[in-house]
């Protein structure tokens, strides 16, 4: 049986019932909010475990609500929408989301992804003591509270910037497609521009320059990226 507390945020009550039905089936725990406003205030009181975002949503939308979210948590997002347009999927990516559902979708793939998404963000069926740092000379990331270091200062890191680093770092000098990455890190079901990508990595590039001769962020023309070590 499942645990965790999911919000669902959508001005379609049908489809909230619907899945709150499905989901508490499941063993987990469900909220409601059907505007953006109120999923906000639900958010600091419920504390959820992931949130169901819709994108159109009356007053604030969800590409807002997702923003104003990410400003304080690190929370996983799995939006539904209506719309697919690489656009969106970009969007979403850029501001954060951890997954993507076109609408009309069958209530049991949504369950489906909570669960990955879950599993990926390390709220479900694992160790909760496992620590998940990665260190370098002059370089300390550490996912499990979120902190990136660099010669001893803590760096203001956006999550998924976070969730990348770390990723390319616990592996050393092992070459990553964009594809590869938007799967791994975003879990994205992604088609399209992956332009985001290297979005991320021209900010981090940005927080890591001198820090260090001996490792570093580098492009494989063709390919993608590495995180380069000297031996």
């Amino acid at each position: 049986m499942a645990t965790g507390k999911i919000l669902i945020v959508d001005d379609d009550t049908n489809i909230c019932e619907l899945l709150r039905l499905y989901i508490e089936k499941e063993g987990y725990e469900a909220s409601i909010a059907n505007d953006g406003e109120t999923a906000l205030q639900v958010f600091d009181t419920f504390h959820p475990d992931l949130i169901l975002l819709d994108i159109m949503l009356p007053g604030l939308d969800g590409w807002q609500v997702c923003r104003e979210i990410r400003k304080k948590s690190s929370c996983p997002i799995i939006m539904l929408t209506a719309k697919g347009e690489v656009f969106d999927k970009v969007l979403g990516l850029e501001l954060g989301a951890d997954d993507y559902v076109v609408k009309p979708f069958e209530t049991k793939e949504v369950i489906a992804r909570i669960g990955a998404v879950l599993r990926r963000s390390g709220k479900q069926g694992e160790d909760k003591n496992e620590s998940k740092e990665v260190h370098y000379e002059n370089l300390s990331i550490n996912l499990t509270n979120y902190e990136l270091k660099v010669n001893g200062v803590q760096v203001d890191t956006p999550p998924k910037e976070m969730e990348l680093i770390y990723h390319l770092a616990s592996n050393p000098n092992r070459v990553f497609t964009r594809d590869q990455l938007l799967d791994e890190v975003w879990g994205f079901d992604y088609y399209g521009d992956s332009r985001t990508v290297d979005v991320h990595v021209k900010r981090l590039r940005e927080k890591l320059e001198g820090a260090s001769d001996k490792w570093a962020l580098k492009t494989v023309w063709g390919v993608g990226y590495k995180f380069e070590v000297k031996e």
